[in-house]
């Protein structure tokens, strides 16, 4: 069997030359008689390897120089303690719960200091961005945090809330490199790489530097202080080395695509042959609000259990695998990242229509 057409939430598709180019150095990387896999973190080569990456990530995004970036493990999820350990210095942080990412890390904030709720989308199941122009934020409020792309919803901000002067906080684990961004509207963005980037097991987080202080929680654990990492480049302990590595590829193959002004549009072109044919569909609808469609996750429902379970079942045995949707909604979800070809878009789609056809009433 061939490669497949993998609409995975996460991990996720990588671009295939990206998986050619690690094969070919898997055993040899450029003359040093090694793979990545196996080379010290504190050796020459692996300097470049990580303080490349660094470069080019900085580069892409457009990083401001008073912005630290940092290759960590544990993933989004141990951020959701990691920050109010190192931000909330007050003991008060505002959140938009928007899904269950944003709730999960509410939840997590709530075990350090007084989370309050400023918005929520859960009286829709999260179908919608909740209008965050003119929040009700306490003066005293640390940081204000979203999930800008929710991954299991489909949704995505595409205007930044009102933080009235607050540090904006933003996991952007599922949208990271899909589209360009002003980093410089941001206190910290951090995402799980694992969806648009790379492998699991790195957390990449870009935070300004005036909020990297010796100043944490009490019991803040020394692998959970950004200072740590800030000060040691991300080599503190063993990172994820091969991970990282691998991301580095990956920005190389945005920066060739043409950036992120090219990744959006690639995105956009995807997106909207996914929609328009959700939108003409007697049989498959989108589930979110049109003002608020993520480019990056379209989670969709025939309206019946059976059929969705039909549909899943019979796209898995025509090639297009991961479409069931997340174990908490039901129905099915196309994840269709930076990775996965206009095509396999195109073909999906004309699969929907063959069993649209074949299933009608």
């Amino acid at each position: 069997m061939g490669r497949i057409y993998n609409f995975s939430a996460g991990p996720a598709v990588l671009p295939e030359e990206v998986l050619k180019e690690a094969a070919d150095e898997m055993l040899d990387y450029r003359g040093s008689g090694m793979s990545v896999m196996e080379m010290s973190h504190r050796s020459k080569v692996y300097d470049g390897i990580i303080k490349e990456a660094e470069a080019d990530l900085r580069e892409l995004m457009n990083i401001p120089d008073n912005y630290k970036v940092l290759f960590l493990q544990g993933g989004a999820s141990q951020q959701f303690a990691m920050i109010p350990m190192n931000l909330m210095k007050n003991k008060k942080a505002g959140y938009i719960v928007t899904g269950q990412w944003a709730k999960k890390a509410y939840q997590e904030a709530k075990l350090y200091g007084e989370a309050i709720e400023l918005a929520s989308s859960a009286d829709k199941t999260f179908s919608y961005i909740p209008d965050c122009s003119d929040l009700d934020i306490p003066e005293d409020c640390d940081y204000v945090y979203i999930c800008e792309n929710n991954t299991i919803y489909g949704t995505k901000f595409k205007n930044l809330p009102d933080t009235k002067g607050h540090t904006l906080v933003a996991d952007v684990s599922s949208c990271f490199l899909s589209e360009p961004v002003d980093a410089s509207k941001y206190g910290v963005i951090y995402g799980g790489v694992q969806k648009n980037i790379g492998p699991a097991g790195v957390v990449i987080v870009i935070i300004r530097e005036d909020l990297i202080t010796e100043d944490t929680l009490p019991g803040t654990p020394t692998m959970l202080k950004y200072k740590i990492h800030s000060d040691n480049d991300s080599l503190y302990n063993t990172p994820p080395a091969y991970g990282i590595y691998i991301c580095g590829k990956v920005f190389k193959w945005i920066k060739k695509m043409g950036g992120l002004t090219a990744m959006k549009e690639h995105n956009e072109k995807k997106a909207k042959i996914l929609y328009d044919f959700l939108d003409e569909s007697k049989l498959f609808k989108g589930t979110v609000e049109k003002a608020d469609r993520s480019l990056m996750n379209v989670p969709f429902v025939t309206g019946s259990e059976e059929l969705d379970a039909k549909f899943v079942a019979e796209a898995k045995k025509a090639g297009f695998e991961n479409l069931k949707g997340h174990r908490s909604v039901g129905g099915m979800r196309a994840s269709i990242y930076n990775a996965m070809p206009v095509e396999g878009v195109e073909k999906l789609v004309e699969f929907m229509r063959k069993f649209e056809k074949e299933n009608a009433e």
